[in-house]
């Protein structure tokens, strides 16, 4: 048995963007909060100061800011029966690292979720019948609505100076702004930077084709801008060093640059970093935790007792805590009982490119994460009709450029030469004359697509890896079909020489060598019922009622936009009312 510490109220694991949120809130409350990140400490400055941050080998190729893979990893499989393997290189998705988490090294986009993303079976059914929805298909409502989660998307679009362009203000229609978005209570707290010559493109050929193209949200600041908490960002100067790297102009939202720093200094706020939880401890009953169990940065084995235990860390190791804690039953899919690993989703990708003449000056250099960006959401979530096309869900369209980094973002067409004279050639011809439109699709849940631990590989530490059993089904090969081909007719009427387009088609199997995106889903969700989700509408565990989980892993399927705007309005929701009811009277917020 390892020393123990002082109890302290709440225990936190981990500094990301809903670690600092709730060790803000947890703070304001007046608790003693200790905070437990397994990575190394890392601010702004020194660690993102120019010009070593932007080092594209260091940050975008070797993964800096990344979680080390040979310590801790997953497995992956297609499909119940087969064999796991570990994967050991950075491809499909990326695990963050240290103060910050991927909030650190994020592009920036910041979306609300669609009012009917979070009632998206009830939405369904009631449109075109319970038969619409595959027999296989586990999708459900969150039970929390739009209008509940308003406020908090408007307050976290404040603190992280969200520039965009409204499109709906309270029920009325704003020109210029994405027109399928709910009804929010204000407009952005900041102005759009000006469109990149590819968003423009793109945007002008969208409305050719009667859609109505708007402004990413993006978490990239137009101006000197100070949020809520009294923290000063600076404006974003379209360096193109955003997503694997840290922002050194304090533009790019992150916990570092918006939370975290009026955070410092509180006498009831203690962080410690390299601190690796191993388990959320229980009492004899197994129905209330007593604190953590972690190895702390000398290798030494702690135990750390807490009244309230947070889990904030990334999606996929929320679920893995959960599992090695014996908190909630573990999903099987065999049986379809069980909770905890039960609807894992990710989503699926396509990307149309555009060779132009020599004489169209892209400058690809010009570019940032969100910034400068331009979308339709006309075939998103329910934003269309879909009695006749045979599938849920659905996905935006957007154009823009992050950046023109010179190893990993110089598009080619696919009958390129790949080494030699004649790619040097194709590189000269194409990389300031080429721009990608991409669509990010959602992908709904399934009863044979789950997360457990795996019985044969285990970490550093000797415990079980999370394994992953997931593949595409052909409810999302029909939506990127019809997506993909919307995002080219848009990059047709954009005139380019020629194009390209990447879309997966049935038999184009999951692979983890591509990256797609950081938006791992599901595992740990939310519901109105235990016996189908493993947190209550404040996520709060159904099973351990001083347990709450936030993060990705809360979402029953996922959508056709980035998570972090929905994963901080979950958070914030679900803080009020720890902070007005639970701390008061404690126990389970929500009866089953």
């Amino acid at each position: 048995m390892g020393s123990a510490n002082a109890a302290v109220d709440a225990v936190i694991i981990g500094y990301g963007w809903t670690g600092a949120i709730m060790a803000k809130e947890l703070t304001d409350a007046g608790l003693s909060v200790l905070v437990l990140e397994r990575g190394p400490a890392r601010d702004t400055s020194p660690d993102f100061e120019f010009p070593r941050i932007a080092d594209e080998l260091k940050y975008a190729v070797r993964g800096d800011l990344w979680q080390p893979l040979a310590g801790e990893t997953v497995t992956v499989r297609h499909r119940p029966g087969d064999t796991a393997v570990p994967y050991r290189q950075y491809g499909s998705f990326i695990l963050g690292n240290g103060t910050g988490g991927a909030g650190a090294h994020w592009n920036g986009q910041q979306w609300r979720a669609s009012p009917n993303d979070l009632r998206i079976r009830s939405v369904y059914e009631e449109r075109y019948g319970k038969k619409f929805i595959p027999s296989d298909m586990t999708i459900q409502d969150y039970g929390i609505s739009f209008e509940e989660l308003e406020p908090w998307f408007d307050h976290f679009e404040k603190v992280t100076g969200v520039a965009g362009t409204a499109g709906n203000v309270r029920g009325r229609l704003q020109d210029g702004g994405n027109p399928y978005e709910g009804a929010r209570s204000n407009p952005y707290p900041q102005q759009p930077l000006p469109p990149i010559l590819s968003s423009q493109l793109f945007a002008n050929a969208a409305r050719e084709l009667g859609y109505k193209p708007f402004p990413v949200p993006a978490a990239n600041s137009t101006a000197a801008y100070t949020n809520p908490y009294g923290v000063r960002m600076g404006p974003c100067n379209l360096c193109g060093y955003c997503e694997g790297f840290g922002c050194f102009l304090y533009s790019k939202a992150a916990p570092q640059t918006t939370i975290i720093p009026i955070l410092k200094g509180r006498r009831n706020l203690e962080v410690r970093h390299n601190a690796y939880v191993t388990r959320i401890l229980l009492d004899s009953s197994g129905k209330l935790a007593t604190g953590v169990r972690y190895i702390d940065a000398n290798g030494k084995q702690v135990d750390q007792p807490a009244a309230m235990v947070v889990l904030a860390s990334f999606q996929l190791n929320n679920v893995r805590m959960l599992l090695l804690s014996g908190i909630g039953k573990p999903y099987d899919p065999l049986t379809g009982k069980g909770v905890v690993g039960r609807n894992y989703a990710y989503q699926m990708v396509s990307s149309t490119t555009a060779y132009f003449d020599e004489s169209v000056q892209m400058n690809p250099f010009i570019g940032a994460g969100a910034a400068g960006q331009q979308a339709v959401d006309e075939h998103n979530a329910d934003h269309f009709d879909h009695g006749k096309l045979g599938f849920v869900g659905g996905a935006m369209i957007f154009a823009g450029a992050t950046g023109g980094r010179p190893i990993v973002q110089m598009p080619l067409p696919p009958d390129a030469p790949r080494w030699g004279s004649g790619w040097k050639s194709a590189v000269r011809k194409h990389y300031a004359h080429s721009s990608s439109v991409a669509t990010m699709g959602s992908v709904m849940s399934y009863r044979d697509r789950y997360l457990d631990l795996d019985p044969t590989y285990r970490d550093a530490h000797g415990l079980p890896l999370l394994r992953m059993t997931f593949d595409w089904h052909p409810n999302e090969y029909k939506m990127t079909a019809y997506t993909s081909a919307r995002a080219a007719e848009i990059v047709r009427a954009m005139k380019p020489q020629r194009m390209a387009q990447h879309v997966l088609k049935p038999g184009d199997s999951y692979d983890v060598r591509v990256y797609q995106s950081t938006h791992n889903t599901g595992g740990a969700i939310i519901g109105t019922n235990p016996s189908n989700s493993v947190l209550n509408r404040y996520s709060q565990c159904w099973d351990v009622p001083n347990v709450f989980v936030f993060g990705a892993s809360s979402f029953p399927q996922n959508i056709g936009y980035n998570p972090t705007g929905l994963v901080a309005a979950l958070t914030y929701f679900a803080a009020a009312k720890i902070r007005s009811t639970y701390l008061k009277t404690g126990g389970l917020l929500v009866q089953a």
